[in-house]
């Protein structure tokens, strides 16, 4: 199998990288399992847009804010100043963003936004929406319930993949590869991520000396419900404090304002961090409350939120919801240039949460994720369009390194489990030292490939977040063995 182009990743920056290909080029979509098991489908927030050209500055200055100084202002410019070309293409196209009943379209705030310029589709099912909808638009075939186990690399050129598929070993060669898996959700115990993310492509880089970025920079949503027992734990929309949701103790009082001056409007990493360390010392449960809210317009604005925690038995919106922090969004990942590409490497591109291309600095901004996916989706397939490369001359042999065997499983639970406690919202020195040696050991075991992969993508952001000795953004470091 010949292809110019393979996408590996079928959420929002790969389909919208699709669908930037026309039909003359012969186009592959790799998907891990189902089309919709990714992050875009669980997506509720909405897409964040510089409101109009005026506005543009201050959207630029907010992400570069809630960056922490650590964002490529290059490439905050290029997201910002295309915001608004991508979402009127969307439009053209036929997607329908919610409006007020005289057609004008809705924009909503979030934390750490200067003023209202979020777009939503279908209430809090942005994601979905979006999903459903560039899924359709999709010209090119797609390949289904496919595990990408290589890139095929030839004298700095990518060449293709390898992937297992039908119970069977394939190589798909292609003249450019378009790296769009997602981060790396399963590597921590509490996530709110789709179950096929877990850093796999991450660690085939590893593995082939291409450059990871910012791995230590891992962001952890502050208003997740854990107390199911699903993998995926139920995310609670950052538009929901945006537009009135408090966050409070067992006793109804608003501790945040005790962290930052605004609250619930706080950026993510500030919330998570106020409500890990209030649980820690006052011993006491920590709520979102949405008690402020008329019933039938929350059933409207939050559907999926509504009827998802509904059937857990919460009457929303006038019972309070336990939450927790948990991990959300990789902010590090591949790194990339201004137009996807992987440096160093012919043919390979990197776009949405699985590259790095510094938009989000040390801190993503709420919204930015589906509207980074856009933007440098359509930076990469036009990059491709003018650019010829020729094919690999290589013939690549089929691996044999098996992929899983027994007792993985048992190991993948062990890292969820350390990751969370040594490597999430507050690590320390030791903690982070003691997970790099677990993770040292572990991968002298005889183990499966495909948790190799994960072990790698694990100590990457073990010694990413050990050479940061100073806290900035997501990254808080403390000294003294953590509780």
């Amino acid at each position: 199998m010949r292809y110019d182009v393979v996408i590996i990743g079928s959420g929002v920056a790969g389909l919208y990288a699709a669908i930037g290909l026309p039909k003359s080029l012969k186009v592959l979509v790799i998907n891990k399992s189902y089309p919709w098991e990714c992050n875009t489908y669980y997506a509720q927030g909405g897409v964040s847009t510089a409101y109009d050209d005026a506005d543009i500055p201050l959207h630029i200055q907010d992400t570069l804010d809630a960056g922490a100084g650590m964002c490529n202002n290059e490439s905050v410019h290029l997201l910002s100043e295309n915001s608004q070309t991508v979402i009127r293409d969307l439009i053209k196209r036929g997607f329908l963003f919610d409006k007020d009943d005289e057609g004008n379209l809705l924009y909503t705030k979030e934390a750490a936004h200067s003023r209202s310029r979020i777009l939503h589709a279908g209430g809090d099912a942005t994601g979905r929406h979006l999903h459903f909808f560039l899924l359709n638009q999709n010209p090119h075939p797609m390949l289904s319930d496919t595990t990408v186990i290589d890139l095929l690399i030839e004298d700095h050129q990518c060449c293709g993949v390898e992937v297992m598929s039908e119970g069977k070993r394939k190589i798909i060669l292609a003249n450019n590869v378009i790296i769009a898996s997602g981060g790396v959700g399963s590597l921590y115990e509490y996530h709110t991520n789709a179950s096929t993310i877990s850093g796999d492509l991450h660690g085939i880089c590893i593995e082939k000396g291409i450059e990871l970025e910012s791995m230590e920079m891992m962001q952890f949503h502050p208003t997740v419900f854990v107390a199911n027992n699903w993998a995926r734990k139920q995310l609670l929309s950052e538009a929901l404090r945006g537009e009135g949701a408090h966050v409070v103790d067992e006793n109804g009082y608003r501790f945040l304002f005790e962290y930052d001056p605004r609250g619930e409007l706080a950026p993510r990493d500030i919330v998570s961090r106020a409500i890990f360390d209030y649980k820690k010392r006052s011993n006491k449960q920590v709520y979102l409350s949405c008690e402020d809210f008329e019933s039938e317009y929350f059933k409207e604005r939050f559907p999926n939120i509504y009827k998802s925690l509904n059937d857990l038995g919460f009457q929303l919106p006038k019972e309070r919801v336990p939450i927790s922090p948990a991990f959300h969004y990789a902010i590090g990942g591949i790194k990339t240039d201004l137009k996807g590409r992987v440096p160093g490497i012919k043919g390979l591109y990197s776009v949405g949460e699985a590259a790095s291309t510094g938009v989000h600095g040390a801190n993503r901004l709420a919204s930015n994720s589906l509207l980074e996916g856009l933007v440098y989706a359509k930076e990469a397939s036009e990059t491709i369009l003018a650019t010829s490369i020729p094919s690999c001359s290589k013939t690549f042999e089929i691996g044999n390194e098996p992929l899983e065997i027994d007792g993985d499983k048992e190991i993948k639970d062990q890292l969820r489990r350390i990751m969370w406690h040594n490597v999430s919202i507050v690590r320390t020195p030791e903690g982070l030292e003691e997970t790099r040696a677990i993770i040292d050991t572990l991968l002298q075991h005889n183990i499966g490939k495909l948790l190799k992969l994960r072990l790698l993508t694990a100590k990457a952001i073990v010694e990413a977040a050990l050479e940061r000795t100073e806290s900035i953004g997501v990254h808080f470091i403390t000294q003294g063995v953590k509780e």
